[in-house]
């Protein structure tokens, strides 16, 4: 098992999603790219953060 912490910004605003562009660390690739969120969730958020929990 390993754990990821992906951090993402806000990119914009779509009908009802809030896009989130991937901030990866520096001298990486991203993981996930770009994370759709649903508007009523994602409110005003500018900065959200997802764990990724690998389960071999």
């Amino acid at each position: 098992m390993s754990k990821v912490t992906v951090k993402f910004e806000y990119e914009k605003e779509t009908k009802n999603s809030v896009r989130y562009k991937e901030t990866p660390q520096e001298g990486s690739a991203p993981i996930v790219g770009s994370l759709y969120v649903q508007k009523w969730f994602a409110g005003a958020t500018k900065h959200i953060e997802i764990t990724i929990d690998k389960k071999d």
